[in-house]
């Protein structure tokens, strides 16, 4: 496959769900099986994206139907494997110890990785009913504030000071992450009750679904397990938290939107996100890696979505899952990241100067 045709929707929907049947598989087995969803999140996904040098298209607008197909699919295995993971984790489910922790990493990896850019994707769609299932995945990982705060508050605000979710140069993974749930936690209940009060509304406000979901879902953990099976289904939530959050902080890590002279930013365009030109994670990923385009037009389906040309938009070296295990130790994540930044800025003023 040469490098400007696109990946085919079935090598996405491949490199999505198989890690469902590899668990499936792992539980019903049991033993070292277990080890085979694990090795497919944590060391396939890099090792194919280094091994195979290779950088797809955009996808034709006849793929667009089944795209949505296999998102609303992702929704159906994320429905079951939640439930089913915090029972193999919290009940009388036979595995040891070292297997149920195998269990959560491998479930955790696919929900921040494969499901929640299915949400991502799903919250995007103009279609009530695919808009809803994206609000019930992130539910159900008792982050349903990003519905709101993702399409009201990053989207308008991304990379300045009045985005809770784009990570400054020098800020650690950690302070970020605190900062980043509260304020999109905050500003995102805000831009709804604004919205709430410049249109005439008899719906609960979202908050209220998201908090009377998250409650629902915790008590289905504690049907299926006790405390403990409520526990664990909140560990797995926080797990893709955490790698939602992180995804966030690499993807804006340190670029800033330059203040016009009215003392606004400058629209938001391909040179403030980073983007990754890696494909398998790509397609694991659903494109999210593409992320400049995605902020030039968040309604485009996942196959559509472009790589820009490194002199347009950032991009990085490492695929993005790589590059989110690099933020979680700062000072690695510095010494690696700094002199591709420092390089992206002196580029662009080179290239602002110039214009």
């Amino acid at each position: 496959m040469t490098a400007n045709r696109p990946l085919p929707l079935a090598v996405f929907a491949i490199a999505a769900l198989s890690p469902l049947p590899l668990l499936g598989f792992g539980l019903w087995a049991g033993g070292g099986s277990l080890w085979l969803a694990f090795l497919y999140m944590a060391l396939l996904t890099i090792l194919l994206d280094q091994i195979i040098p290779l950088t797809a298209g955009a996808a034709d607008g006849a793929e667009f139907p089944a795209a949505d197909a296999l998102l609303a699919v992702i929704a159906v295995g994320h429905f079951a494997t939640l439930p089913l993971a915090t029972w193999a984790i919290a009940a009388d489910s036979g595995l040891g110890t070292g297997q149920r922790i195998l269990v959560f990493l491998s479930a955790g990896f696919w929900f921040g990785q494969v499901a929640h850019p299915a949400a991502h994707e799903l919250i995007h769609r103009p279609s009530r009913g695919l808009f809803r299932l994206g609000v019930a995945i992130y539910t159900s990982l008792l982050f349903g504030q990003h519905a709101s705060a993702h399409r009201l508050v990053h989207h308008r605000h991304v990379a300045s000071t009045l985005d809770p979710n784009s990570a400054r140069a020098n800020e650690s993974f950690y302070r970020f992450a605190r900062r980043a749930w509260r304020g999109s936690f905050r500003q995102g209940w805000q831009a709804e009750t604004d919205l709430r009060a410049r249109s005439v509304s008899h719906s609960p406000h979202p908050y209220a679904v998201y908090l009377f979901g998250g409650a629902l879902c915790l008590a289905i953990g504690w049907l299926i397990a006790g405390v403990g099976g409520a526990l664990v289904w909140a560990g797995l939530a926080l797990h893709a938290q955490s790698q939602i959050l992180l995804s966030d902080y690499v993807q804006h890590y340190g670029l800033t939107r330059a203040l016009q002279p009215d003392g606004r930013p400058e629209p938001v365009g391909p040179r403030h996100s980073w983007n990754t030109a890696h494909w398998f994670s790509s397609a694991m990923m659903l494109n999210a890696p593409r992320h400049s385009d995605h902020h030039a037009h968040p309604a485009r389906p996942f196959p559509a979505l472009r790589l820009p040309p490194e002199d347009i938009a950032p991009r990085l070296p490492w695929p993005l899952p790589l590059a989110c295990v690099m933020a979680l130790f700062p000072a690695l994540w510095r010494r690696s990241l700094q002199p591709h930044l420092a390089r992206w800025n002196a580029d662009l003023k080179a290239q602002d100067t110039a214009t």
